[in-house]
């Protein structure tokens, strides 16, 4: 059964961002005084007296506008009020009703969607005396709150959940595998994201930074259950000109945190580059599952060793990752794009996967025999035993004589006798050293 859904529409600037971030109780959603920062439809988790939501911000509505961005929007928005069991149509109490409130009253109205009419920035009592003007949008009582100062939330809650659908689930559930799309900007993760889901869910454009923020997407695949986050795309640090450009570059790191497994998306056509570099850094370092995904692989002209050329390029480029496994792709085309949820499973076993220390010392004890461990002014690094201590990324802990003695080139050749027996591909490993009797 799927969540129900909520979704806050409304102009620019009359505070969705700042309301949806009010609602799921973290900074999810930009929130820039400038109009059009939000773009694409934002998803989260949302949760009030404990029934679980899914809660959606949409970039602001200007239905008369031509330009390409707006009318983008327009098409997200009228994607999202379609899929939503309730809408929150924002207005804003000091502005008062104007033409383009009007327009978007007539788009709900034909919807026939349960609509909640919320009038923000209602924070004084002057403020509160102009309410009463928007009953004019035909869409009932107006709802006074102020998203800033967090006034009228609670109320506005109570009347959300009395409208969901009775055969919702609003259970809680983490059975999901939180998958993070990542790289620079204009390598095709929305397309790739499209076309998994097979909609228009993200704004795809030639322009670089369409996308800005991460963006959670439920879909189930062979009865594996998925959200896929959308990240914006890191730019280099020089071109970080904007403030929203620079939330941006948090989120996609923010995003990383809160997956399982990232999938490290590289123009073909540029090959991997140093930013590609510092994003796999940043998820390898965090312990996040890593494949590694060559988009735009149909533009490419193609010999007979071609594929394993590139493979030997990347991973020339990104020696850090040797675990990660590469996959080529065509967003576009959708090649190979199955093979892509193949990996993912593998991958998400492998970063779950529990060795018993029984065979983890087998492991070792033969590692120690075939190569001896390293020794300084005379005293040998001794390696009493070793246990697995956790999973997400796999940790295993180490009881040693000695931690200056473990080198990093062994720790590393240890790594490597285990992953000879168990794989953990596109897993890191992380190692934990004590000193017996610490």
């Amino acid at each position: 059964m799927d969540r129900p859904v909520v979704c806050i529409v409304g102009r620019p600037n009359v505070g969705k961002s700042t309301l949806f971030n009010r609602i799921v109780g973290k900074r999810i959603a930009i929130t820039e005084d400038k109009p059009g920062v939000t773009r694409d439809r934002i998803y989260a988790e949302a949760e009030w007296l404990n029934k679980y939501f899914t809660l959606i911000d949409t970039g602001g509505l200007e239905p008369g506008v031509e330009d390409i961005i707006p009318l983008n929007i327009k098409q997200q928005v009228e994607v999202a009020i379609e899929s939503s069991d309730v809408i929150l149509f924002l207005v804003d109490g000091v502005d008062g009703v104007t033409p383009t409130d009007r327009e978007i009253a007539n788009m709900l109205r034909k919807s026939n969607k349960k609509v909640l009419l919320v009038c923000n920035k209602i924070d004084t009592k002057r403020a509160s005396d102009q309410i009463y003007e928007f009953y004019e949008l035909g869409l009932g009582s107006p709802i006074g709150i102020s998203a800033e100062q967090g006034l009228g939330i609670g109320d506005l809650l109570d009347e959300v959940i009395k409208l969901f659908p009775k055969h919702k689930d609003v259970e809680y559930d983490d059975e999901h595998i939180r998958v993070a799309i990542i790289g620079k900007p204009n390598v095709g993760k929305s397309s790739l994201i499209n076309n998994i889901l097979g909609e228009d869910r993200v704004i795809v454009t030639d322009i670089p930074g369409t996308t800005r923020d991460a963006i959670d997407t439920y879909f189930t695949y062979d009865d594996d259950k998925y959200i896929f986050i959308d990240t914006a795309g890191l730019r280099r640090k020089r071109s970080i000109s904007e403030k929203v450009e620079r939330y941006s570059v948090i989120r996609t790191l923010t995003a990383i945190d809160r997956s399982d497994i990232c999938v490290l998306v590289i123009d073909a056509t540029e090959g991997a580059t140093e930013q590609d570099t510092k994003i796999a850094g940043y998820a390898h370092d965090n312990g996040k599952g890593i494949i590694i995904a060559v988009n735009k692989w149909d533009l490419i002209q193609k010999e007979t060793n071609t594929h394993l050329e590139f493979e030997k390029e990347i991973r020339t480029k990104l020696s850090f990752i040797p675990y990660a496994p590469i996959i080529f792709i065509s967003a576009k085309t959708g090649k190979r794009v199955d093979r892509l949820f193949q990996l993912l499973k593998i991958v998400n076993n492998n970063i779950n996967l529990r060795i018993s220390t029984g065979v983890l010392n087998d492991i070792i004890n033969e590692a120690v025999l075939l190569n001896q461990p390293p020794s300084d002014k005379g005293v040998r690094l001794k390696i009493y035993y070793g246990t697995q201590v956790g999973v997400r990324p796999p940790r295993f802990l180490f009881f040693i004589n000695k931690k200056e003695l473990m080198h990093f080139s062994y720790q590393r050749y240890l790594e490597n006798q285990i992953r000879k027996y168990f794989g953990f591909d596109g897993t890191p490993i992380k190692f934990e050293l004590k000193e017996k009797g610490e």
